[in-house]
């Protein structure tokens, strides 16, 4: 997909001087635009690009030096830009989209690669049942296995690392004497070789029937996971999941998101089998409110118009690269054209947490995470347009409200008053445009590393004290 982009620009760059030499105005060379590019032979067999016009034309363009551009890299949509002013004067960036790139994107090749890093899941429980008759009343426990949706995260040697939901592989219902809240059992199946699990014909002294995977059935273990964040990761044995299918693969993540980006949700709805639906993102951040174990709390997400339904949770939210952009995780049920999804800065700072820490202790993981002791507020939010990228973000001034005596930003210098501007951990800096960044970055930072906080303060910018993080400086959190 990613290719056939690059070819088009260059196709667009080369045949500018086609598309201007009417000398139509832009009203009406916005009536005719590019509908395919394909490779193809010119009247001699010398290879060509063909660029398919929405009027019936076309033109043959030969490629330079059978390369993408000059200097053999990938054209960007931006240079396209420049190029086009350099010989037609200026346009704004809207514009020039309006008018020369009018694409109907097939996903159909994206889409079939992401299936290859799709789960779904089922978790069994032992529950605890009542039974309350005239003359008895008795608890007892009973099967109970629910089903959801994963993505492969990662691919580590011997262990292939799952993400779903929290709430996938918990229940507050589950008996606490046989196994806890969290899933006794948990199998995944790949796309394309999708079972359920298989329940033996008769059960135990207790009432309770034993289950296996079934044919495709991998099974799975609880390594981690957040109740405040939504996030669970599993791992299976790499071997397991080659086994059934050698073309398996780790998602490819993302670096942002804008709200208007194409929404692709793959996951298991209504226990149907893993399909896919599409949409786009129509907010990039909000607060929502969800009940897993009985509690009320608040998560910040991504609401999208994706069509989500039970059994989608845990499952992958992909843009049209095919990259993770989220973890869908609720819907509303009044309204199926609101729906959500844990952001993609949350998904991957708890993942790479909760592995990490997992991999430290050998047991269940809960985030392990620094506490900096700075409170902040935002003011002056605004929402900035950048005409260049023809993307915009919300933007708002984080300042500094108190600093803790003796915590790590007193350490650091950091004072009341500061607008806090980037935070960096090891020399990697990170923007702190919203409030909730400094959050999501502290996922990030693990015992060792060195970290430093850039603010403006009486209309300079300074750098403050580089702090080295201690182990003691970390504590665990649900």
């Amino acid at each position: 997909m990613k290719r056939k982009l690059a070819l088009f620009l260059v196709v667009l760059m080369t045949a500018f001087t086609v598309l201007g030499a009417s000398g139509c105005s832009l009203s009406d060379k916005s009536e005719r635009y590019v509908v395919s590019v394909e490779q193809s032979t010119d009247d001699s067999g010398n290879g060509v690009i063909r660029i398919n016009y929405s009027d019936g034309t076309y033109t043959n363009v030969a490629a330079k030096d059978g390369k993408d551009g000059e200097d053999g890299k990938d054209v960007t949509i931006q240079e396209v830009y420049e190029e086009y002013k350099k010989q037609y004067g200026e346009i704004s960036f809207s514009d020039f989209l309006k008018a020369y790139l009018k694409l109907n994107a097939d996903n159909t090749a994206v889409i079939n690669d992401c299936l290859r890093s799709s789960v779904k899941l089922y978790t069994e429980f032992i529950e605890t049942a009542y039974e309350n008759t005239f003359w008895n009343y008795r608890s007892y426990p009973k099967n109970a296995m629910y089903t959801g949706s994963g993505v492969i995260y990662s691919i580590d040697g011997n262990y292939t690392y799952i993400v779903t939901n929290y709430h996938v592989v918990y229940s507050s219902s589950a008996d606490k004497l046989n196994g806890g809240n969290f899933a006794k059992n948990v199998y995944c199946y790949l796309y394309g070789s999708e079972g359920s699990p298989e329940r033996s014909s008769t059960t135990d002294s207790n009432g309770l029937y034993s289950y296996t995977g079934g044919a495709y059935g991998i099974s799975c273990e609880l390594i981690g996971g957040s109740i405040n964040c939504d996030i669970a990761v599993l791992r299976a044995k790499t071997e397991d999941i080659l086994k059934i299918n050698p073309d398996a693969t780790a998602v490819s993540v993302a670096d942002t998101y804008h709200v208007g980006e194409t929404a692709i949700a793959i996951g298991n709805p209504e226990d149907g089998g893993i399909s896919v639906t599409e949409g786009i993102i129509s907010v990039d951040n909000e607060f929502i409110t969800l009940q897993i174990d009985n509690t009320t709390r608040r998560y910040r997400s991504i609401r999208i118009d994706t069509a989500l339904y039970s059994g989608n949770s845990g499952g992958g939210l992909f843009n049209v690269n095919g990259e993770l952009i989220g973890i869908t995780n609720a819907g509303n049920q009044e309204d199926q054209n609101i729906n959500y999804a844990i952001p993609l800065d949350i998904v991957t700072g708890v993942v790479d947490n909760l592995i990490s820490s997992y991999k430290a202790s050998g047991a269940v993981a809960k985030i392990n995470r620094v506490t900096l002791g700075v409170s902040v507020s935002s003011s002056e939010s605004r929402y900035r347009y950048d005409e260049k990228t023809g993307y915009g973000s919300i933007e708002e001034k984080v300042t500094v409200e108190s600093v803790v005596s003796g915590s790590i930003t007193d350490k650091m210098g950091v004072k009341a008053g500061d607008i806090i501007l980037s935070l960096s951990i090891n020399g990697k800096s990170y923007t702190i445009s919203r409030y909730f960044n400094i959050s999501d970055i502290i996922y990030r930072i693990n015992s060792g590393d060195h970290i430093s906080i850039t603010v403006e303060r009486d209309g300079n910018t300074v750098e403050c004290n580089q702090y080295t993080v201690m182990s003691s400086d970390m504590s665990t959190i649900d």
